[in-house]
């Protein structure tokens, strides 16, 4: 495989699509509006009889930032200990202290519990937060960190694209990344050719319709585009097709 696809998928229908186009791997998560929570066990469970593609599972007790309280962490490490138990390849996540900096105790403790356990340890766009990216990233590989997840501390990878690079051609011999925000068929050549990173995330996102969102002057959807969001299979197979002929 020259390059992977990474499918955020927020529901079981959504990693069927993945697996239906052709994608390579599935980032699973529950609320990807919010920016992905940790997903239900009965969701991975579902997810891993519909598809033979490495999971990687958010573990991510609440929307907002990344600086948690004790019993936060406590949660994140017994979802995670679930997790590993019903079958996930990899978890995702992101300790930071106070400051915006690694809490490296954390970080290193919650590696450990993946490694221990043959599960890959990928660090999120929690990263994209921190003042000082070398530093950052070198606590990460001390922390044996298998992957980090970014987009080069901007809204966008296209926008953190030096930062990418430059991070890819000195560290990328000793820690995986896989860029991520406003990825699309559009801008992937550019992304892989640039950074000489070949690893690329999505949402490939569509809008589906349920009939009972909205009634009696009540609604229960959160965009005017549709009632909820998906993967999109045109979108996904557009990519898959442009990556491919790279």
């Amino acid at each position: 495989m020259k390059y992977c696809i990474e499918v955020c998928a927020g529901s079981v229908r959504d990693c069927e699509i993945a697996q239906e186009c052709g994608a390579h791997r599935i980032e699973l998560n529950n609320g990807v509006h919010l920016g992905g929570l940790t997903p239900s066990i009965a969701t991975l469970i579902k997810a891993k009889e519909v598809t033979t593609l490495p999971i990687v599972s958010m573990v991510r007790v609440r929307p907002g930032g990344f600086h948690y309280t004790p019993l936060e962490i406590e949660t994140m490490f017994e979802d995670a200990k679930h997790l590993i138990k019903h079958g996930t390849d990899a978890l995702v996540f992101g300790f930071l202290n106070a400051d915006s900096s690694v809490d490296i105790e954390t970080t290193k403790r919650f590696v450990d519990l993946c490694h221990e356990n043959d599960v890959e340890a990928v660090f999120h766009r929690a990263f994209d937060r921190v003042d000082n990216p070398y530093s950052a990233i070198e606590a990460l590989i001390d922390c044996k960190v298998d992957r980090i997840l970014t987009s080069g501390l901007k809204s966008t990878a296209q926008e953190g694209l030096d930062l990418l690079g430059e991070l890819q051609s000195k560290y990328g011999d000793k820690i995986e990344l896989c860029l991520g925000a406003g990825v699309n068929a559009e801008n992937a050549k550019e992304l892989i050719e640039r950074s000489g990173v070949t690893q690329l995330h999505g949402s490939f996102k569509g809008w589906y319709q349920d009939p009972t969102t909205k009634g009696n002057d009540v609604s229960y959807g959160y965009s005017e585009l549709g009632d909820y969001d998906g993967v999109d299979p045109v979108k996904l197979k557009k990519m898959l097709d442009t990556v491919n002929q790279i």
